[in-house]
């Protein structure tokens, strides 16, 4: 086997089920949306990593080294959208399934990986590390590719669901706001951790 599967699936588990930007993003979705809601938003999550693993997997680091400027600017953008994300986090109050607002749907979910420093660094990780060297390129990539998309099916709902019943016992109380400044704050220190402490992370 070109990858190896095991190892590699205990690392994605730790990276994909642990806090971070795209997870935070979806906890607060889940909590102002409600779960159902929120499945959108949270598949194109899902899909969306899989726009960087195949680019990865097929050269794309290599231009890292001939035009770093561009993945410098790339890193610093993500972080500015991330943190964008959690202002918005911020500004919201739980009203699950009766928001005034729309939900943000697939379209939404599917930049949040490309534009997330931390899956950046996992999959250049996951590459470097659990793949042999020589191994087939098609190969090792659809092994990555695969091997974290079912990770993220079970991680991402649980986060989501977790959003929404947070939702359920604090929605409407003075400890709402709390809630959503604490998660916005975790949101911009999560990449911030990444940004500029969490070399591999």
């Amino acid at each position: 086997m070109s990858v190896a599967v095991a190892s590699f699936a205990v690392f994605a588990a730790s990276q994909v089920g642990t806090p971070g930007p795209a997870n935070m993003a979806l906890l607060a979705t889940g909590a102002r949306y409600g779960f159902v809601a929120a499945l959108p938003f949270m598949l194109g999550v899902l899909v969306g990593k899989q726009l960087i693993i195949w680019p990865i997997g097929f050269g794309l680091m290599e231009l890292a080294q001939t035009v770093p400027w561009l993945f410098a600017a790339l890193k610093y953008a993500s972080a500015a959208y991330i943190c964008w994300l959690a202002w918005k986090i911020a500004n919201l109050r739980l009203n699950p399934g009766a928001a005034e607002t729309r939900a943000p749907g697939f379209l939404a979910g599917l930049i949040v990986h490309p534009l997330n420093p931390k899956a950046w660094a996992m999959i250049t990780a996951g590459f470097t590390n659990f793949v042999t060297q020589g191994a087939p390129v098609l190969q090792a990539t659809a092994v990555i590719a695969a091997v974290l998309f079912i990770v993220q099916a079970v991680c991402h709902p649980i986060w989501t669901f977790g959003g929404d019943r947070i939702a359920a016992v604090l929605a409407g109380h003075p400890g709402e706001k709390y809630l959503m400044w604490t998660l916005a704050a975790l949101t911009v220190a999560s990449v911030l951790f990444v940004l500029f402490l969490g070399g591999d992370a």
